[in-house]
């Protein structure tokens, strides 16, 4: 039987196997209450790491190597005002948010928080910024590194260098020193500002992994983005092209000169404008597709060819709705997984709005759906 690993390389080569890998990237606190309330004996031994695995409803193993790419120091967690409604407070990247109590579950919110200050305002604040990201730290990699890489050496499922959402990305980074609508104004009135931090961020990055690369090989690397909205992306494809394409592309290249398999960009919202320029610079995975702005993995498949892989496009909104619905989207991609290069998962987290029963009749159909059994998709 194939390994996890084999698994994983059969589907991004477009190689046969017998089955896709299954994987999944987690479910809102919100969820994991409701079915606790549901079905607490089917969920009792789960230990909520998707993106690790899950055998309880049997996802693939992956592991991570836990680099911090963040800010060290962090700034302090600070309170700046309480209400019964909602709490203002700064947190460790230094960006201050309004944040409502209400419907909270084990500090995760039902809605996003007001985002009311950030620590890069004008040039002169982004030294305080940079001084908290020294590049290669050695405090940024686990302390037996060299153990576990001696481990690795003899794995059987996909290694990642960072944890999800550990190295995000150029304008991910940029929008939290200075804000989503500060920085699409900095594009234009601080430009030389915004080719410094693109700039130092690829070095950083490209830093702070070369330690570890030189150790040991992964299979991919995941830059996060999310900088799309259903309307497309929060920057211009000539911004993008001036800004960030030169270090994106210098940023890929160094890791595939260190044997990277493949390197990978998670964006909400659709990017499709964005996509050609990605791939110019090296990338081959983009994720998660998110359905509501009306995107598919079979379009993309169509306009990007194969040279694009494809992760996620299962429409969550879907699965709400039943078996029935379901099935019968889980059927479109059946030419998809015959292919490969295409990993379905939820298009983002689980929200609450689907119920445990539907949410187990959807990895047991997707189950079949991975192994080509596609006779009990009808």
């Amino acid at each position: 039987m194939p390994t996890d690993l084999e698994r994983f390389l059969a589907c991004m080569d477009y190689e046969p196997s017998a089955r896709r890998p299954n994987h999944e990237l987690g479910a809102w606190a919100q969820t994991r209450a409701r079915w606790q309330k549901e079905n607490p004996d089917a969920i009792k031994d789960f230990h909520w790491s998707w993106f690790d695995d899950e055998p309880a409803i049997g996802l693939d193993k992956r592991e991570y190597i836990g680099v911090n790419y963040g800010f060290i120091p962090g700034y302090q967690y600070e309170v700046l005002e309480e209400t019964d409604r909602y709490v203002v407070a700064r947190n460790g990247n230094g960006i201050v948010t309004r944040a409502l109590k209400q419907g909270s579950v084990g500090g995760a919110r039902m809605c996003m928080d007001e985002y009311l200050g950030f620590p890069v305002s004008k040039p002169e604040d982004f030294a305080d910024v940079k001084r908290r990201l020294v590049a290669a730290a050695p405090e940024r990699y686990p302390a037996d590194l060299d153990q576990r890489v001696e481990r690795w050496k003899q794995r059987d499922y996909p290694l990642i260098l960072g944890h999800n959402c550990a190295a995000n990305g150029f304008y991910w980074r940029a929008r939290e020193w200075m804000g989503t609508e500060p920085l699409s104004l900095a594009w234009y009135d601080y430009p030389s500002l915004l080719h410094e931090m693109m700039e130092f961020y690829a070095d950083f990055v490209i830093e702070t992994s070369r330690p570890v690369l030189e150790k040991i090989q992964v299979e991919y690397f995941c830059l996060n983005e999310d900088m799309s909205m259903k309307a497309g992306p929060l920057l211009s494809p000539a911004t993008y092209r001036e800004f960030i394409f030169p270090h994106l592309k210098r940023m890929v290249e160094f890791f595939r000169s260190h044997g990277t398999r493949h390197f990978a960009v998670d964006t909400d919202g659709d990017p499709t404008v964005l996509i050609p320029l990605l791939m110019d610079a090296g990338v081959d995975v983009v994720w998660p597709i998110e359905r509501a702005s009306d995107i598919s993995p079979q379009e993309w498949r169509k306009q990007f060819g194969k040279e694009l892989r494809l992760w996620g496009g299962v429409d969550k909104r879907i699965i709400a709705r039943g078996p029935e619905a379901t099935t019968q989207h889980l059927r479109e991609f059946i030419p998809l997984i015959e292919e490969g290069g295409f990993i379905p998962t939820v298009d983002h987290t689980v929200p609450p709005d689907i119920s445990w029963d539907n949410f187990r009749y959807y990895m047991d159909a997707k189950q079949a759906l991975l192994a080509g059994d596609f006779a009990k998709l009808e």
